[in-house]
């Protein structure tokens, strides 16, 4: 068995697609069927697992059990990445479960689901540094 992909519902699928392409780099999947939910997948090449953009009229929740998170290589790309997601549409979350030295940023897309921006190369005061 393997993760197949991602379901992100939506209320505006085409401005979570816009979204979401831009975000990611992704590309929209040619329908299959009439009908079909709009996909997004990564490039011909390129790593990722697809997402699925399904209508929904249920709200998106304000403390999700499940989200994405997205890596950056450095606190600077981390910063830089928020900002480009941010021009994209998306929201800072004030997040009331921030832990003392968070290395994550929490987001919401133009549709309102959570996901986090986190910064691979942090470490935890509390560790302190291993160089």
């Amino acid at each position: 068995m393997r993760m197949g992909l991602l379901v992100l519902g939506a209320d505006d699928v085409e401005r979570a697609a816009a979204f979401w392409t831009e975000a990611l780099g992704f590309v929209r999947r040619p329908p299959r069927f009439p009908g079909e939910v709009v996909t997004l997948q990564p490039r011909p090449g390129e790593a990722g697992v697809p997402i699925a953009l399904p209508a929904s009229g249920s709200p998106p929740e304000p403390l999700p059990r499940l989200h994405l998170d997205l890596l950056a290589e450095s606190a600077e790309a981390q910063e830089a990445e928020v900002a480009r997601l941010v021009a994209l549409g998306a929201t800072r979350v004030d997040w009331c479960h921030f832990p003392p030295d968070p290395d994550f940023v929490v987001l919401a897309d133009p549709e309102g689901n959570r996901f986090c921006v986190v910064d691979e190369s942090h470490v935890p005061v509390e560790l302190g540094s291993s160089g």
